[in-house]
């Protein structure tokens, strides 16, 4: 009989080589986790990165339908098949989120199924393209729900376009949308009438990568779509079947929930409603290349201001090609100042009076949120309006950029135009605000700031008319002597002028010296025109009258005689 301390001795060499083996096997799962992230980590870097250049091809796209119009079917051609690179692109950020499991749900509610219709409809002139037919029907046509719209576009978009890489030319693809017994689901059936898929495919469906038939088919594939179809039904906490037949078609159908109570408190956006129009932005790679009206291609006038009326812009970015693009487009219309990372930036802010910054998010040494965080939180720049360019596309990150205080939030690859239209209505706000100060005033001005602009603002305004009046008839006191008199650089002053009354340094100095003049001469009517002029600070009374006429509208004798009558 072995006695009982060897038996002790057995067992406990035993646990040693069992807890080795456990040990051994958690190491070996630890460092597969570990290289799966870093591959992750790695895939999402050179996603982004590729991004940024498929902006400067689509940019350059959009130059050649300007100078060359002749050529639109092939611009089509290729506007079509970069977005349908960045829509690999985005498919592959959400797979390795999915696989890090960073992939995150955001429900809003609102109408769900005028939004599954809607973006199904963004599909349509694909299948057009392509002779087949296409439909869709909700039943109820409208019913209120929770969903993730991001999440929920990516889905019904590999559904759709995998029934058009099955489904031969005049096929038929349709669309059903319903509801369960308790109006807590929505059901969204898929069905063509292609090929079916093979039986010894079907186990490898859903499995990331996979090759499947797409050379067969003569299509394009990447076995991303699919996966990442399954892991966001998932997400959303729904489920997927697939029922095919060979020869004569398949049929996908998947349930989500759509109750509120089925989510976490993290999970819901109670702020922002589900939007339908929205569905045509998000599915960017639709657009057709069938005939379409062609664009006005005269070229965009040159904007000639006086030097008080020229809007400056500086633009940041690390990506030289691209950067040099934005500033060949907007130095047409605007003075362009350039910078290729945050702390070459705020060099260029401390310097230059600035009306408005357009920066890149991903840059070396300081970033576009940490440019952001840095000048809204001083006082001197806070109202330095900033638009944010980023290969992010996640609400997460537009959120992120919007509480740091960034004005607009523009996501690669963007056209040209569209981000010249955003800074123009920027800039279009700051002349609303320019010309409704001209029009007023001086009492209305501070009255006009009391009602609307903060109390900070109302002081800056109290202070520089005092230092003005401090100085009316001084013809030499220009924009270096009022900083220094309000404690401020140039650059911060312009920053603040700008942003309160629209009007840059000198400007408002001209402006405010011109009312003064109006307000003299309603309460001294019979004085002259070149006694006023001197005393408002103006040596030369000819320049005076030019200035006046310019500031309103008429010659300051017919104003003064006016006055008189």
């Amino acid at each position: 009989m072995m006695n009982l301390t060897t038996l002790v001795i057995l067992i406990s060499i035993l646990l040693v080589i069992v807890f080795s083996l456990i040990g051994r096997a958690l190491y070996r799962r630890s460092v597969r986790i570990r290289n799966q992230l870093q591959m992750s980590y790695i895939f999402t870097n050179i996603t982004h990165e590729l991004l940024t250049p498929l902006t400067i091809v689509s940019a350059s796209v959009e130059r050649l339908r300007k100078t060359a119009p002749d050529n639109s079917r092939d611009y089509d051609l290729m506007e079509l098949n970069i977005a349908r690179v960045v829509r690999l692109l985005q498919q592959i950020l959400e797979t390795s989120k999915s696989q890090s499991g960073e992939l995150k749900l955001r429900v809003s509610n609102g109408d769900v199924m005028n939004y599954i219709r809607e973006t199904a409809l963004c599909i349509e002139p694909l299948m057009a393209k392509k002779g087949m037919e296409f439909t869709v029907r909700c039943k109820p046509e409208s019913m209120m729900g929770w969903i993730d719209t991001d999440k929920l576009d990516k889905i019904i978009f590999n559904l759709l376009s995998n029934a058009v890489k099955y489904t031969g030319k005049e096929g038929k693809v349709t669309m059903d949308v319903a509801t369960n017994s308790r109006y807590d689901k929505v059901i969204i059936r898929v069905s063509d009438n292609g090929t079916g898929i093979p039986h010894d495919k079907m186990k490898h469906l859903f499995t990331r990568f996979h090759d499947g038939e797409y050379r067969k088919h003569g299509t394009f594939g990447t076995g991303i779509g699919l996966a990442l179809t399954r892991d966001l039904v998932y997400l959303h906490r729904g489920t997927i079947q697939c029922q095919t037949f060979e020869g004569q078609g398949t049929t996908f159908i998947i349930e989500l929930p759509i109750k509120k109570n089925a989510f976490s408190a993290s999970q819901i956006d109670e702020s922002h409603q589900i939007n339908p129009t929205e569905a045509h932005s998000n599915i960017a790679d639709m657009a057709t290349t069938l005939e379409t009206p062609q664009e006005d291609t005269t070229p965009l006038p040159i904007i000639e201001e006086e030097n008080d009326d020229i809007y400056t812009i500086l633009v940041v970015e690390d990506n030289i090609e691209l950067l040099m693009l934005m500033k060949q487009l907007l130095q047409q219309h605007y003075h362009v100042l350039t910078a290729s990372n945050g702390v070459e930036a705020l060099d260029v802010i401390h310097a230059h009076d600035l009306d408005l910054i357009v920066s890149d998010v991903m840059m070396p040494e300081m970033d576009g949120n940490e440019l952001v965080t840095r000048l809204k939180a001083d006082p001197d720049y806070s109202h330095l309006p900033i638009i944010l360019l980023t290969a992010k596309t996640q609400e997460e990150d537009r959120k992120e950029a919007l509480l740091l205080g960034a004005d607009d939030y523009v996501t690669k690859p963007f056209r040209l135009g569209d981000l010249q239209l955003r800074i123009d209505n920027i800039i279009e706000n700051r002349r609303r605000i320019r010309h409704l100060f001209q029009q007023q005033s001086t009492e209305e001005n501070i009255e006009q700031i009391k009602a609307t602009a903060p109390t900070t603002d109302n002081d800056f305004l109290q202070r520089a008319i005092e230092c003005l009046d401090a100085h009316l008839s001084d013809s030499d006191y220009d924009r270096d002597s009022f900083a220094r008199d309000m404690g401020a650089s140039a650059s911060t002053l312009y920053n603040k002028l700008r942003a309160v009354t629209g009007m840059n340094v000198s400007g408002f100095i001209r402006n405010y010296r011109i009312k003064t003049a109006c307000r003299l001469a309603q309460q001294q009517p019979d004085l002259r025109v070149s006694d006023i002029a001197y005393q408002v600070g103006f040596k030369d009374p000819k320049y005076f009258a030019t200035t006046f006429k310019k500031e309103m509208g008429v010659q300051p004798s017919e104003y003064f005689e006016e006055l008189r009558k």
